[in-house]
């Protein structure tokens, strides 16, 4: 027994050798990274586009958080976003450009998890806490980001919205996992048909917010410094054992992926969602799939 036992911790030190943080060092173009007391903090940094979700965006956020699997310096990271958004959702025009078409459409059809859903759950697999801090708007792909962390601090004034039914769309960013036993079925429901805009406030009420604060990010920092007085491997062991209580099957993200692809490949209905977020006059065909 002790020797399965020994053979079991020398797997887990070779597979997490200390790296060389050189993933820290690395030139991102759409996120800006800043270290202090072994807290990271990494900051969406595309505030033209109101740090809307781009392909780049998601490359380098899974770079980073590939990292950050083999980093055992830091302590806790902080997502935050520059400017006055969050994360405004994903970016339709980079979406639409007929050059990621095919991406996108790849995507949806490759039997492992999407490059949509991997940068956001990615941070569920990352060995220390992972903190939201949330202003302005938190929408869409910024939503299912911000569910893909540990801990989510809102700024008072943040608007939240699963909005993807707004646009024709079905949200397939690992939504089936992260939203597991935060809030009731009936409520994630209706969010996400009604694609409705709610308060931070309402977000707490529905456990789709861990803290609401004047102050977010100094809250966030707060959180941080305090748990990085704890072990290091109580932190990740509580991360751990916790998320394996809410792990859900791969079934539920593969069904994302399938609703995702009928309804950008061949969904009607898509279309003229469209175009209605900007006419509300324009009517929707009959219901296309059973």
């Amino acid at each position: 027994m002790s020797s399965v036992f020994n053979k079991m911790l020398n797997k887990t030190d070779s597979s997490n050798s200390y790296s060389s943080n050189s993933y820290l060092s690395h030139t991102y173009q759409t996120i800006t990274l800043t270290e202090a007391n072994d807290i990271l903090t990494v900051t969406l940094n595309r505030p033209e586009k109101k740090n809307a979700m781009s392909f780049e965006m998601m490359k380098e956020l899974i770079h980073l958080a590939k990292g950050l699997k083999k980093d055992r310096h830091t302590r806790v990271v902080i997502l935050n976003g520059a400017g006055d958004t969050f994360c405004a959702g994903i970016d339709l025009g980079d979406l639409n450009d007929p050059k990621n078409a095919a991406m996108a459409m790849y995507e949806l059809v490759k039997p492992t998890q999407s490059i949509f859903q991997k940068v956001c759950l990615i941070w569920r697999e990352v060995p220390m806490p992972v903190i939201s801090v949330t202003h302005g708007y938190c929408i869409g792909a910024g939503m299912q980001l911000a569910l893909g962390c540990d801990f989510r601090i809102s700024a008072a004034e943040c608007q939240f919205s699963i909005m993807e039914a707004k646009w024709g769309l079905v949200p397939d960013m690992g939504l089936t996992q992260s939203a597991l036993h935060l809030l009731p079925v009936d409520t994630l429901k209706e969010l996400t048909m009604t694609a409705r805009l709610i308060s931070a406030d309402e977000a707490q009420q529905f456990h789709l917010v861990t803290h609401v604060d004047d102050e977010p990010y100094q809250r966030a920092q707060a959180l941080a410094e305090e748990i990085a007085t704890r072990s290091p491997d109580a932190v990740l062991a509580s991360k751990r054992v916790i998320n394996r209580m809410t792990q859900q099957g791969c079934s539920s993200l593969y069904q994302e992926k399938v609703w995702q692809l009928k309804l950008m490949a061949g969904g009607k209905n898509r279309k003229l969602a469209i175009k209605k977020a900007k006419d509300n006059s324009v009517q929707f065909l009959k219901r296309q799939f059973g």
